[in-house]
């Protein structure tokens, strides 16, 4: 390549670190971030992640070394993936919640070269290091701030031979039904994201929004942070979505904009604190990361009257965003996850992968240019997701005349009793709207007679008694019989993994002797 060519291709160059500059002399000293009592403009941001990056380079890093963090929500860790971006560094978000093993296996699987912490995580994070051998740079999350609040000029370039298909990150799935594979995400795929997610979702410079999910997960980062950010908005970081903060803040700073999971939704709306803030500067409520059932949308569509609700669906490896319900289509299409987005292609297959005819359950799957590029060391992995050159989900839907798609299950999740299928999700959706049940999760479990055998997992609204005959008959009402439960397990709550998602897979692990003696 000449040097004119090179010159070209770096003027037309467009990475995360792209449009961050962008953003940054757009939006220069408006407020982009504020975190306890720190804020930080747009150009602050960009300076500070350079600093970061720059001390980074200083200490041996190159590009493509991973980095892992490890933490809740912070500007700290937030600026650490700019830095990443900055530098042409692999940022390696790990789950707050693991610990030993878990965390070791990330850490080891992605061949981080450093790892910052969370102070409240040393010990935790500490203890693994000896595992790690080549782990040669590590230290708490806080140190950076110094750093990031320096007088250091670094130069405007920190990788002149950074390009849009290197990677940006390693996505670790949430392991919900197998170990964690890391998805590889370039600077291309996210931005492509970070287009369709600005499209669908209606971000504007005005939005004020509260993000209380954790960046570690793609949703909250890649869905909502990073496109918020370059359109202007201004976005409240929080640790962890506290319902009490959570709606505190909303009446007291006027968020405009705000992203959940159901079962976050659901403590929003059990909060004493729901009925008593004025929740009216909320414009736009998002929900996703797994199943809303109808009857929640319904009350929160009811009690929150004058904000516009959209669905959102995907998962990390398409960035995570693929189909949006948006508000107009709400009252039509309650149970779907809409239509997928501008950079989205989706079909539902059977399995020698031809369409199904609408109305008929399939597996979708997707071509995208927000598509992970494949699974991090996991060649076969990697070859059984993209079979036939579509990248396959994993979930099980329906999609009608109109395009619009119903998610019935995760492929893993569907039932097979006595040789019927069942999706566990229209058993949820029935037991919930049983005046005493607060969350319900539904799978099968290993039965000699029935080879799987429905399975009901409920927890209670306070103060109501545990009556399976009543929650049984609810169900007869609304379910053919080969679709009732087998039985009703009363739990205190469900497991759950820190991004709200519900862990089907330890219900399985945990109870699946539950019919031993059958």
């Amino acid at each position: 390549m000449t040097t004119t060519e090179t010159a070209g291709r770096r003027a037309g160059r467009n990475t995360i670190n792209d449009a961050l500059s962008r953003a940054a002399r757009r939006f220069g000293s408006q407020t982009a971030l504020s975190y306890l009592d720190r804020s930080w403009s747009f150009s602050g941001l960009y300076d500070a992640a350079s600093r970061i990056a720059l001390s980074l380079q200083e200490a041996g890093l190159k590009k493509g070394d991973r980095v892992a963090a490890y933490g809740t929500n912070s500007d700290a860790f937030f600026l650490l993936w700019l830095a990443c971006t900055r530098a042409g560094f692999v940022h390696v978000p790990i789950n707050y919640g693991l610990v030993g093993r878990e965390l070791e296996y990330i850490l080891s699987n992605s061949g981080a070269s450093a790892l910052y912490w969370d102070e409240a995580l040393a010990d935790k994070a500490k203890s693994v290091l000896p595992a790690l051998p080549a782990l040669h740079l590590s230290g708490p999350l806080q140190e950076l701030l110094p750093i990031a609040q320096s007088a250091t000029q670094p130069p405007r370039d920190l990788c002149p031979d950074l390009c849009d298909d290197d990677l940006a990150q390693l996505l670790y799935t949430s392991g919900t039904t197998a170990a964690p594979k890391g998805a590889m995400m370039t600077h291309r795929a996210l931005l492509a994201e970070y287009t369709s997610s600005i499209i669908e979702l209606d971000f504007s410079r005005e939005d004020r929004a509260l993000a209380a999910l954790p960046l570690y997960h793609s949703a909250q980062m890649h869905v909502f942070v990073m496109p918020q950010l370059l359109m202007g908005a201004h976005s409240r970081l929080i640790a962890t979505p506290q319902p009490e903060t959570c709606l505190r803040l909303i009446e007291e700073e006027q968020i405009t904009s705000f992203f959940a999971p159901p079962t976050v939704w659901i403590s929003l709306l059990r909060s004493p604190d729901f009925d008593r803030r004025d929740l009216t500067s909320l414009k736009f409520v998002y929900y996703g990361a797994s199943i809303m059932p109808v009857p929640v949308l319904q009350e929160l569509r009811a009690r929150l009257p004058t904000a516009q609700p959209y669905n959102c669906y995907g998962q990390s490896e398409i960035g995570p965003l693929a189909t949006v319900l948006r508000p107009e289509e709400h009252d039509a299409h309650p149970a779907s996850a809409g239509k997928p987005i501008f950079n989205v292609e989706t079909r539902l297959v059977d399995e020698q992968m031809q369409d199904v005819p609408p109305g008929t359950q399939g597996e979708i799957i997707h071509r995208s240019p927000q598509l992970l590029t494949g699974y991090w060391a996991a060649p076969e992995a990697t070859a059984e997701a993209f079979t036939g050159g579509w990248f396959h989900s994993g979930d099980v839907g329906v999609m009608d005349e109109e395009g619009y798609l119903t998610i019935v299950d995760r492929v893993k999740d569907i039932i097979k009793t006595g040789g019927t299928v069942v999706a566990s999700r229209e058993v949820e959706e029935v037991i919930f709207t049983h005046p005493s049940v607060k969350e319900v999760a539904v799978v099968g479990l290993p039965h000699p007679k029935w080879i799987e055998a429905v399975v009901a997992f409920v927890v209670l609204r306070p103060g109501e008694p545990r009556d399976e005959a009543a929650i049984m008959a609810h169900a007869k009402a609304g379910l053919a019989p080969f679709k009732l439960p087998k039985a009703v397990i009363w739990l205190e709550d469900l497991p759950r993994n820190t991004a709200g998602k519900i862990l089907k897979r330890e219900l399985r692990l945990h109870h699946e002797a539950h019919f031993a003696s059958a």
